[in-house]
């Protein structure tokens, strides 16, 4: 059965069971509800039912992304990257990183489990149909498992307040030009958010050059999103969400390379290959369907929902130059389909109780097929023939299955507890593991103006199937993709205690600060990267892992003044590369195996700043924007006093970018407007590495965005 008949039927079945436990007999015509106060009190009790006490919770809705740059024209990432504790990386290393993590990310639409996909350049995201956001991190609640670094829980835009649209235009720099629209409206119980966008620019991936532009880096991208909503009486709803989305990426070049060592090109090819030419290409696709019912009865509250998700990464190397300059030329074209379901309730039993649970399950499918053309070497490894291809298909699968359960306990006054546990199996077809993990978190308000919490979290995070390398390391023997070491181990779950501890307070009117610290311990530490010259990471386990840190959040608002600090300082280590042991240098694989060393994504100082004043008139509005981003530098290789490389052992340079915006509002009539933006991004033209191309799984050199000029025409009725 398709995916989408699937879908279907789960929806028609829900909706013909709610209308049969609502409807009157005699009823001949549906009753017209208050569709705003309705949707209202269903978003409410729908937030009761899996809320993120304990955790350490920051919000950003749809009025703040317009005071960051690019606003929803830039990219989901750079919203996050405005959260306390996320790193900046290159969108092909995976785009941020979230207290000291490689990825490790759920993201929940409506309260739905969103099922992952072959993560590459560009998130699938949109952030236009974004209407509010939270990023959860810290000692979370039972009833979030697998992916624990942090949760990007996303509520979208409906059309239950008004009927409205918008048209807009796109362009500046880098040869940017990016049309989009949306519209959002109501018919009976029915309402619906729909929109669409197509991007073309030159600067898709990370320039692996200082320049101001790229070489080689036309991207192409369009996305859609639909949200239907049909309320089926006061307590009860059906939502359908769709997304779809497809990218085309042109790999960036940089001149001037010289031929490899493995083997050398030259002498297969007369005269010399221009690295600036070469044609390295990616292609990807990413859609995803989710069918959920939710009831509201009193005391008892869930949400049942249905969900799937069809993801490919199609690699396109440059045969000719890849070879002449690599001696391997890999195409990599990797799917992967997920189908699941999910169930969360939640029931006030008295006496200050709240019980929660809930289930869900997931079932993944990878097809993976590549051809990898080498040449023949001896064992000095010089070629001894023709280039050929070794053709490397298979299916893998994975299932994840978690349950839990949970009490929401009001000790006294002030003092809540939420305690829980939850049980947990991972199989596939290179690992079968579980296990039971008990959270708490333990929430004080001890005056109106100050909340403190602490908790503790057992965590469980399996492999993403989709980066689990595939095949064997033996077929590559006597050719020029043979690898120095032989061993393989399967990738393997993290297991990992989390502690969490921080404090809120309101200083004063409009003025709010926090500090919130957090601490780690891992057994087989979950990491990424970038192994050989396709831009898909792989996965690899270190046999010990530690991440701690600390972060500092504050925002003041007054009148039509806001303004936002954040900082943070992040430590993330580990020890003894035991799984896909092949990707490694030998040297480095004996150092790691009895040193502690700095992972690759580690930033030590991460920072972000924004202000913005808006004020008011008649005839319309005028915003002003300001932000701020600093980081101190990820990793890279270092040399040590007797010339030994210490893997991960430096950093780039650290990095600041200062960005500019002004938005003008005219009111055209009662509800037509016209919104005209202009932004300077990266003001000061400041060049600076996020990658050197030196460090654990990392590849290529990438550089941030050089100072752009970008403005943006919307029309709204």
């Amino acid at each position: 059965m398709s995916l989408s008949r699937s879908l279907s039927l789960l929806l028609l079945g829900s909706a013909v069971l709610a209308r049969a436990q609502t409807a009157s007999p005699a009823s001949a015509a549906p009753v017209q509800l208050d569709k705003f106060v309705v949707t209202g009190q269903l978003d409410q009790a729908r937030e009761g039912i899996v809320p993120s006490l304990g955790a350490t919770s920051f919000l950003i809705d749809n009025a703040q992304i317009a005071t960051m740059p690019l606003a929803d024209n830039g990219s989901f990432g750079q919203i996050l990257l405005r959260a306390p504790g996320v790193a900046q990386d290159s969108e092909a290393a995976g785009g941020l990183h979230v207290r000291g993590e490689h990825a490790n990310l759920q993201y929940r639409v409506n309260d739905v489990l969103l099922p992952e996909g072959l993560s590459g350049f560009g998130l699938e995201i949109d952030p236009r149909f974004v209407d509010n956001m939270q990023l959860v991190t810290g000692s979370l609640p039972a009833q979030y498992g697998f992916r624990t670094a942090g949760v990007v829980d996303i509520h979208t835009k409906n059309g239950a307040v008004t009927d409205s649209g918008e048209v807009s235009l796109f362009g500046g720099s880098n040869q940017t030009l990016r049309p989009a629209f949306e519209t959002a409206g109501s018919q009976g119980n029915l309402n619906y958010f729909v929109d669409g966008s197509y991007n073309r620019n030159d600067l898709g991936i990370e320039n692996p050059t200082s320049a101001a532009s790229a070489i080689h880096d036309t991207t192409k991208q369009s996305k859609a999103f639909v949200y239907l909503s049909d309320l089926l009486d006061p307590t009860s709803r059906v939502t359908v969400m769709a997304s779809a989305s497809t990218s085309d990426y042109q790999v960036p070049n940089t001149p001037g390379l010289d031929p490899g060592t493995s083997p050398d090109g030259s002498q297969w090819l007369p005269g010399t290959f221009d690295s600036a030419q070469l044609d390295e290409r990616q292609n990807e696709q990413n859609y995803y369907g989710v069918a959920a019912y939710q009831k509201s009865a009193g005391a008892l509250n869930y949400q049942i929902a249905g969900f799937g998700r069809r993801s490919s990464v199609h690699f396109r190397p440059d045969l000719t130059g890849d070879l002449f300059f690599n001696g391997v030329a890999s195409d990599v074209n990797r799917q992967v389909s997920a189908g699941g379901a999910e169930i969360d309730g939640s029931l006030a039993v008295g006496a200050g109780h709240t019980l929660r649970g809930g289930g869900m399950f997931l079932r993944e499918n990878l097809d993976a097929q590549t051809s990898t053309t080498v040449f023949p070497v001896d064992g000095d490894g010089n070629p001894t023939g023709a280039p050929f291809p070794i053709l490397d298909n298979g299916k893998q699968h994975a299932t994840f299955a978690g349950v839990y359960l949970q009490d929401e306990w009001k000790l006294s006054t002030g003092f809540t507890l939420n305690y829980g546990v939850r049980a947990d199996r991972f199989s596939s077809t290179f690992d079968t593991e579980s296990q039971l993990s008990p959270r708490i978190n333990l929430i004080y308000q001890a005056t109106a103006d100050t909340t403190l919490h602490a908790g503790y979290a057992r965590y469980f995070t399996p492999p993403p199937l989709e980066f689990v390398p595939g095949g064997t390391v033996a077929e590559f023997d006597g050719t020029s993709n043979a690898s120095d070491l032989t061993r393989d181990d399967p990738v393997r779950a993290e297991r990992a205690d989390y502690f969490d501890a921080g404090i809120s307070r309101k200083l004063g009117r409009g003025f709010q600060v926090g500090l919130d610290g957090y601490y780690k311990n891992a057994r087989e530490q979950l990491d990424d990267g970038l192994f050989g010259q396709t831009l898909i990471l792989s996965a690899f386990n270190y046999r010990d892992g530690r991440i701690y840190g600390l972060e500092f959040t504050s925002s003041y608002t007054n009148g039509g003044f806001s303004a936002y600090l954040n900082a943070a300082h992040s430590v993330a280590k580990g020890r003894d590369w035991n799984s896909a042991q092949f990707q490694f240098d030998p040297a480095d694989l004996a150092y790691v195996q009895n040193h502690w060393i700095f992972l690759d994504h580690d930033q030590q100082l991460s920072g972000s700043f924004g202000a913005s004043y808006a004020w008011s008139e008649a005839r319309g509005s005028t915003n002003l924007f300001l932000d701020f981003i600093y980081g101190s530098g990820l990793r890279n290789d270092a040399t040590d006093s007797a010339g030994n490389t210490i893997p991960n052992g430096g950093t780039v340079p650290n990095y600041h970018t200062i960005s500019l915006g002004a938005e003008q509002t005219f009111k055209l009539g009662d509800k037509q407007s016209l919104k005209l933006r202009f932004d300077v991004v990266n003001l000061t033209d400041e060049s600076y590495e996020l990658r050197d191309g030196s460090g654990v799984g990392v590849n290529a050199a990438q550089f941030g965005a050089r100072r752009g000029f970008f403005g943006t025409m919307s029309w709204a009725f």
